[in-house]
Parts: C-alpha cells; sequence; structure tokens
C-alpha cells in the first residue's frame, strides 16, 4: 500500500495541533457531566415518559407533549415560559415572532450590536421594502455598535437613550457575519442591568443563536427579558429536523406566539407532528454536540493559524458561541475551503459549492453543509459571504473525529495544489 506523503503530512499536523489542545479538550468534556445532569434532573423532576413522545392533530389544544416540552425548555433557561414549536421554520422566524409580536406602529427599537445577521435585515426594513418589515409598519430603527468600544460603550448607550426612548433593546450574542467577539453571558447582564437602570420597562431581547449550552448560564438567568433561537443549531443535538424557540418573560413569550399563530390562540396551539421524541432526545444529546463542536472549533482555529491566517476566537480561549471565523483575504481559497469541507461531508459529499443568491442575504453565499438535516448549523459546516475581506465562517461538528477528518482532507489538498507549504505544516 503507497501512503500519500502530503496526506502523511497534513494527517501529523492535525494530530499535533489536537495533541496541543488536549488540556482544553478535557475542560470542554468536563463542562458535558455539569450540563447533562442539569437537563437529566430536570427530565426527572418533569417526569419525562413515552407519553410525551405522542402525536396529536389538529389545532393540537391540551397537547401534552407540546406543553411538557415548553415546561422543560422553561426550566433550561430558568425563564416563566418557553414555547418550542415546529412551526418556526428558524431562527429568523422565531426572532422576527418576538419583534413584530412586541412592538407596534411609533415603537423604537436599538440594536447595540450593529448591522444584525443578514437575513435580519429586511424583516427590520434596513434592506427591501414593501414586504412587511418593522419599518413598513411604522417601527423606528437605530443601530450603534457597542462592540466596537471597549471603555465607552456605557456613555454610548446613556446618550441614545437620552435622544430617545426605546421600547427594545435587541442584542445579538453571536458575531453573525462580522469580524467581531461573540458576546459572553457576562457581557449582556452588564448591558441588560445598564438598560433597565436606565428604563426598567425597556425590554432586552437577546438572539441567542449558537450561544446556548456553551456557556455556565443563559441569557434569561443574566437580565435578559426574553431570547429567541434556532432547533437545528445547538440545542437540536443534530437530530431535530426544524423548528425554533422563544423564552423569557410570560407575558412577552405570548405576544411572541400570538404573532406565530393568532391574537386569542398564541402559546396553547400548535402541534409538533410527533416529534416529541426528537426534541427531548435531541436536548439530551446537546451537551455533548455542542461540546465537541467546541473542540472543532478549537482545531479549526489551531490550523488556520498556524497557516498564518487571521482566527476569531483565537484556538484554546474563553468561547460563548460555536462560530469560528477565519479570515482568509482571498475568493478562490475561501471556494477551496468550503469545497474541501463539502467533499469531506457524510451527505451530498459529490456536489460543488458554487456562489449562489439566497433568500434573506445581501450577497452570493457559498455554503459547505453537507448535512443529514437540511441548514444545520450544529452538524459540521462552513459558509461565507463572498464579500471583502473574504471571512469563512465554520460551525458544529457532531463528533470531533469528523472535524479531524475535514482538516486532514483540506491540509492534503492544499498541499498538493501549492496553496501551503510542507514546511508550514511541519512547523505545526
Amino acid at each position: 500500500m503507497i501512503i500519500n506523503n502530503n496526506f502523511k503530512l497534513a494527517e501529523n499536523a492535525v494530530l499535533t495541533v489536537e495533541d496541543s489542545l488536549s488540556c482544553v479538550f478535557q475542560e470542554r468534556s468536563n463542562q458535558v457531566y455539569q450540563k447533562l445532569g442539569n437537563i437529566l434532573n430536570i427530565f426527572k423532576d418533569e417526569k419525562i415518559s413515552t407519553s410525551h413522545f405522542n402525536q396529536s392533530s389538529g389545532s393540537g389544544h391540551d397537547d401534552i407533549s407540546r406543553e411538557k416540552i415548553d415546561e422543560v425548555f422553561a426550566r433550561l433557561f430558568l425563564a416563566e415560559k418557553a414555547a418550542v414549536r415546529m412551526q418556526f421554520v428558524s431562527g429568523t422566524h422565531a426572532i422576527s415572532s418576538v419583534l413584530f409580536g412586541i412592538l407596534r406602529p411609533g415603537d423604537s427599537m436599538l440594536s447595540i450590536t450593529g448591522q444584525p445577521y443578514d437575513t435580519l435585515e429586511e424583516v427590520i426594513g434596513i434592506r427591501g421594502g414593501g414586504k412587511g418589515s418593522l419599518k413598513d409598519f411604522g417601527v423606528k430603527y437605530r443601530q450603534i455598535n457597542i462592540c466596537e468600544l471597549v471603555d465607552s460603550y456605557k456613555e454610548k448607550i446613556l446618550d441614545v437613550f437620552r435622544e430617545n426612548s426605546y421600547k427594545l433593546v435587541f442584542i445579538q450574542k453571536s458575531c453573525g457575519y462580522s469580524w467581531r467577539k461573540s458576546l459572553t453571558n457576562d457581557q449582556i447582564e452588564k448591558i441588560c442591568t445598564l438598560i433597565h437602570t436606565i428604563n426598567p420597562n425597556c425590554i432586552c431581547f437577546v438572539d441567542n443563536c449558537y450561544g446556548e449550552l456553551v456557556e455556565d448560564t443563559e441569557p434569561i438567568s443574566r437580565g435578559a427579558n426574553i431570547i429567541a433561537g434556532s432547533l437545528i443549531k445547538n440545542l437540536g443535538g443534530t437530530i431535530v429536523p426544524t423548528g425554533g424557540y422563544v423564552a423569557g418573560d410570560d407575558e412577552l413569550v405570548e405576544m411572541a406566539c400570538s404573532r406565530l399563530t393568532s391574537p386569542g390562540i398564541g402559546s396553547s396551539a400548535g402541534i409538533n407532528f410527533g416529534l416529541g421524541r426528537l426534541i427531548l432526545q435531541g436536548l439530551f444529546l446537546a451537551p455533548q454536540i455542542v461540546q465537541e463542536s467546541l473542540k472543532g472549533a478549537d482545531m479549526v482555529a489551531a490550523v488556520f493559524k498556524n497557516l498564518g491566517f487571521k482566527v476569531l476566537p483565537e484556538p484554546a480561549t474563553y468561547r460563548s458561541d460555536l462560530i469560528q471565523s477565519v479570515r482568509l483575504n482571498n475568493s478562490y481559497l475561501v471556494q477551496k475551503v468550503c469545497q474541501s469541507f463539502q467533499n469531506s461531508s457524510p451527505v451530498d459529499s459529490f456536489l460543488n459549492v458554487v456562489p449562489s443568491p439566497m433568500n434573506g442575504y445581501d450577497s452570493k453565499l457559498l455554503m459547505a453543509g453537507g448535512t443529514f438535516i437540511e441548514g444545520s448549523t450544529s452538524e459540521f459546516s462552513a459558509d461565507a459571504p463572498l464579500r471583502e475581506p473574504y471571512n469563512i465562517f465554520v460551525q458544529g461538528g457532531s463528533h470531533i473525529a469528523h472535524i479531524k477528518i475535514a482538516l486532514i482532507q483540506l491540509l492534503f489538498e492544499l498541499l498538493e495544489e501549492n496553496l501551503i507549504t510542507k514546511d508550514s505544516l511541519i512547523s505545526f
């Protein structure tokens, strides 16, 4: 059997990175024990049984599966109320339901983490028009980016509140497609405390996508009034096929659900299409999946940093979400990395990754996601808006072995095309 020397170099480089991160990996594994213990206690206290896997039909009034799942998620987030619904088609849909459920014509909304994720731009009315955005309905919007203000963010927030009275402050925990550190729950607590000191009635709303179960706490316990997210990200454990959630103050969750269904029905209806078992099992698996994803993010960061690229966060540093950003500075390299990851996917590995328009996004996107669930970012995937400075965003991974395989294959292909040198790998 002939062993390709370039493949062996790539394999040794990735294994060297893995060895260098062993202490961090052990710490992450210890966190699984704590988080899973909490979820297990919630399941036991709530007396989860096979009856909560049953399927209802029609409107789903008095659906014991839906009601019990809502109670489990409310306890997980330490929230007054939660609504977990298969009718949410994405995290963006859940976030949109919160915004439209709470805000009224003439109200003002402030985003304090700068430009929101691309798919929210048309929801707010920053881009597009005439399709029923918040702007179309007379909701005023302003954004500032406190992430760029190290010492003066308090003064900036005070200044904007002197100019206007905001009903809702939007906080995007994750970096999205920007080059900034994702917020920690410690930072979110400081922001919420400051906002509520200025105006106790102001609603602090956190987009919690990619952040669930990464830290020891969740935003509700740190002062947020309401949060929202997707079930094909962290909490679905890679097995929930669709859906999202909202959690927080009872009244606010009900307002969001009234937007999802209708006033008068709110959260009291909606079937889960017999997916109760997958939702609960996905949550039970989620701590392990999240920690595998975090290990993978550390490995991706270390590999690309060793190759000389800028990465955010740095390997082996504190993380508050799953996303690993890499600045490649080259459109061809972005396509090459995405294609290589696609080739290492368990599903659709044979497809070509090409820049394509996608609903809700301003730029053409490259998306490597040969996942069992379409669009699942709790499975190993990478995507990049095809625009300068050509950053790529890697997330997910059901087990570290898959990510190692993908990284070894990527380095091998880069060597074969002379896009990196052998010396660069030997120096790992």
